[in-house]
């Protein structure tokens, strides 16, 4: 008798969250699994809940109502297997601290504050700056770095955690289309080498062309596991009639729909 293989466990699995900030609700009755080969693509208005979504992710914020268990575990403890890159990294520039440096600081933990660097870390550290492609510039200062090469920093430094799933929070907001391109091509690499990946962004038109799935979330979330998104999704999301088409692209990001335009 052939027996089916298991499912995946997911990664993450949320169930009727809801997350208030006095007294508003921010987050409402959320369910969302994320599984290990995941690359989502997370869009929706300013204000909308996707930077609190990611926070809740990481226990970083505490829900009014539902569950979160990332690898059946307590966001506090499940989040070890986390990578995170927040919207706006705070580093001194004029600190004399080198990429490599900044780098490996992510393999600091509570428990390895006062330990010396192995050399794992170091074998880490490298491989990791090899994959985004700026160990050229390892012994150089933040300074000396564009903005596109800034964020590839920030992102190997949440890859040094050997994370099952990154978290990233408009990874791409401050550069320029050039290094867009650049960094959304590094982050199909990583996927492809194993790392579940969801990614908040406004950059549908790019996002789209390498995600696997796209969701949308107005404190509501609307997401069908699929790459495909329907007018009716973006006009609950958006509260107004959207009709956004990637141009260029092989594919359609919005799904045909009829009705009347007015």
């Amino acid at each position: 008798m052939i027996q089916k293989p298991l499912p995946d466990a997911p990664l993450v699995e949320i169930k009727d969250l809801v997350v208030a900030y006095d007294q508003e609700i921010i987050l409402n009755d959320i369910n969302f699994t994320i599984y290990k080969k995941d690359f989502i693509g997370l869009i929706g208005p300013n204000g909308g809940g996707k930077t609190t979504l990611l926070k809740v992710i990481l226990g970083l914020i505490k829900p009014e109502h539902g569950t979160v268990r990332i690898k059946n575990e307590s966001p506090h403890l499940g989040r070890r297997n986390i990578g995170y890159v927040p919207q706006i990294a705070e580093y001194d520039t004029d600190f004399p601290i080198s990429v490599q440096d900044i780098v490996r600081m992510g393999r600091l933990s509570p428990k390895r504050l006062f330990k010396p660097y192995t050399t794992k870390d170091d074998s880490i550290v490298k491989e990791r700056l090899e994959w985004l492609d700026i160990y050229k510039y390892k012994e150089r200062a933040l300074r000396e770095l564009s903005g596109g090469q800034r964020q590839r920093v920030y992102i190997a430094r949440a890859l040094v955690t050997e994370p099952e799933l990154l978290l990233l929070d408009e990874p791409t907001i401050s550069v320029d289309l050039e290094a867009r391109t650049q960094i959304f091509d590094l982050l199909y690499e990583i996927n492809q080498r194993g790392v579940a990946i969801l990614l908040v962004s406004h950059d549908l038109t790019a996002i789209s062309s390498y995600v696997k799935t796209i969701g949308c979330l107005n404190r509501k979330l609307f997401y069908e596991g699929k790459k495909e998104i329907t007018a009716e999704m973006l006009e609950a999301s958006y509260s107004c009639p959207i009709d956004l088409i990637a141009h260029g692209l092989p594919h359609r990001v919005i799904a045909e729909h009829t009705g009347d335009p007015s």
